[in-house]
């Protein structure tokens, strides 16, 4: 029976899936024939006439240390049907393989073939093919490239729509709009692989959501013979989310309270009114897998001149006053946090809430970094995690919120590698290192109860953006790229789904202070100068913003207020009068 079974799925299965009837090569500029990077998009790489495997013209593309020299090309494909890709490729190892799909490689001194084949998905309408080399390898050839199979649509089917966009937004409603399209008698609004509605126009209004929600929507056009392929998705959330009373524009530091670190204690009274949200560094657990934080003033041994707690307390109240707030921040560089059972998720709540309660803070900064968040193998869909230090984090981050209410501040501190590297491997796919975009579904799944996320864009190595180069920290380029990606959201390396972005008064960046405080320090006019192209849209150094201008981009962080203010408050004083003039 079992046998019978299986082989009636078998069957079932291969009608399902569409053989590649009809198949043609794909790509543009196949075998780089126009002399030109037409129709790619490359990283380090050039056209040339030797050597060849056939015709007159090939790629070559040199990885670096820091560039693995990619070669991407996105086409139109249909859903449910087979496809076959290869490349003719010499010289060191060179890769190929689809995004979200399988990959292959070889290293050979002469052209050898590489070949695979992929099925595209339930709903997938485009396939991305990609050629890569290894860092550090030197250069590859390629030629001949081929992705065969049929095109996006059937004969006579109306082409996908244009760019979508949101308009009126309201606590359970968003409206959408996008280019009409000839041909078409119809669209869908799909979000995921669900039809949210069916219209004649080229409007619609999607109705009954959540207040504070966020959703994710593509658009399909329709005639007698077939639906189009998607278009390109657009994300709206919708009004009534719970805002903590901060300025439009804020300043945001961390203060070493539980350390000196090289560069002086700094008592919470002496903190300058210019920092809108102070993060007591750090509460750290007794282990790293016990979810017991716990926090205490520096001692006076390291710290002469550290205040009483009846003084540390006053203090917060004195800055509460003011309109400041006072967050305590999990973790930093030594304080690994491994919530890998309940008990430690439960210990961990707990534990925060005696310290919240007993200082009488304002909210939680999760600033999680070494080995503290990381993806199991094969958990690869960022909105349903399954691993435990993540699955218990967000549960523990979902108590913390409900118990404080709408006025809890909730803020985190990732490096790039947790968050913006997600684009390009992420951990539970497999191939590397585990930890690789671990951020992300904490971050989704706290989206609507987020108050700003503040990448930390220091201390990184170079970070593809979504322009797919490289770019490298220390000045405003990097800024822009990183934080673009935040507010414009991003496909998650193999596994098919994509991060949607955040509002743009969730988003500001972080920074070293000073030359001292870390490794990618930032002069003032490159950090104002990133402000300018991400609020403004203006100055953006030859970067196209993905996600649009954000004037209302929440502001900076930086590590830290000690070390600005051992190098004479340049940061304070250069930046805080910048944001004020911010639209």
């Amino acid at each position: 029976m079992r046998r019978a079974l299986a082989a009636i799925a078998a069957l079932v299965l291969a009608a399902m899936v569409a053989p590649p009837a009809g198949a043609a090569n794909l790509l543009t500029n196949a075998g780089f024939e126009t002399g030109s990077l037409a129709g790619w998009s490359c990283s380090n790489a050039s056209i040339v006439t030797s050597p060849v495997h056939s015709g007159s013209h090939a790629l070559a593309a040199t990885a670096t240390a820091s560039d693995n020299a990619r070669c991407t090309q996105t086409v139109p494909v249909r859903p449910n049907t087979a496809y076959t890709v290869s490349a003719w490729v010499s010289g060191n190892p060179v890769y190929l393989g689809v995004t979200g799909g399988p990959s292959t490689w070889t290293g050979s001194p002469g052209y050898t073939q590489l070949s695979l084949s992929f099925t595209s998905g339930a709903g997938q309408t485009s396939a991305e093919l990609y050629l890569h080399g290894w860092y550090g390898a030197g250069t590859y050839h390629a030629d001949d490239v081929v992705l065969d199979g049929p095109g996006g649509s059937d004969p006579g089917t109306p082409a996908a729509p244009g760019n979508p966009s949101a308009g009126a937004v309201t606590g359970s409603s968003v409206t959408l709009s996008w280019p009409a399209v000839t041909g078409a008698t119809g669209y869908r609004v799909y979000e995921g692989d669900t039809v949210r509605a069916t219209v004649a126009g080229t409007t619609a209004t999607i109705s009954g959501l959540a207040a504070c929600s966020t959703h994710t929507y593509t658009v399909a056009a329709y005639n007698t013979a077939g639906e189009s392929a998607r278009s390109a998705p657009v994300t709206a959330t919708t009004s009534g989310c719970q805002q903590a009373d901060l300025p439009r524009h804020a300043l945001i530091g961390y203060l070493h309270a539980s350390f000196a670190n090289g560069s002086g204690y700094v008592r919470m009274a002496d903190v300058p009114a210019a920092w809108d949200v102070v993060n007591l560094a750090f509460g750290e657990p007794t282990t790293p897998t016990s979810g017991d934080i716990r926090f205490s003033l520096c001692p006076v041994a390291e710290c002469p001149n550290v205040e009483t707690e009846a003084e540390f307390t006053a203090a917060i109240r004195a800055k509460q006053a003011q309109g400041k707030k006072v967050l305590i921040s999990i973790g930093g560089a030594n304080g690994q946090v491994q919530l890998t059972t309940t008990a430690a998720r439960d210990a961990f709540v707990r534990s925060v809430s005696a310290i919240i309660d007993r200082y009488g803070l304002d909210g939680l900064d999760i600033d999680f970094e070494g080995h503290s968040l990381y993806l199991n193998p094969g958990d690869t869909d960022f909105r349903n995690p399954t691993t435990p230090v993540i699955v218990n984090l967000i549960s523990a981050l979902r108590t913390l919120k409900s118990r404080y209410g709408s006025d809890f501040v909730l803020t985190m501190a990732p490096e790039t590698f947790f968050v913006q590297v997600g684009y390009q491997f992420y951990g539970g796919a497999g191939g590397g290192d585990n930890r690789t975009g671990s951020y992300l579904p904490v971050i989704h799944a706290m989206r609507d109860a987020l108050t700003v996320l503040h990448v930390q864009d220091y201390n990184s190595g170079p970070v593809m953006g979504l322009d797919n180069q490289y770019h490298n920290m220390g000045g405003a380029d990097f800024h822009i790229a990183m934080t673009d990606m935040v507010k414009a959201g991003f496909p998650v390396a193999r596994t098919g789904h994509t991060f949607p972005g955040l509002r743009e008064d969730q988003i500001a960046f972080g920074l070293p202070a000073a030359v001292s405080a870390g490794n990618g320090y930032t002069p003032p006019a490159q950090v104002h100068q990133a402000l300018n192209c991400l609020a403004r849209n203006q100055n953006c150094g030859g970067y196209t913003l993905r996600g649009g201008a954000s004037p209302a981009i929440r502001g900076l962080m930086t590590w830290s207020i000690n070390w600005d203010r051992y190098y004479g408050w340049e940061f304070q004083n250069s930046h805080r009068p910048f944001l004020n003039g911010l639209p």
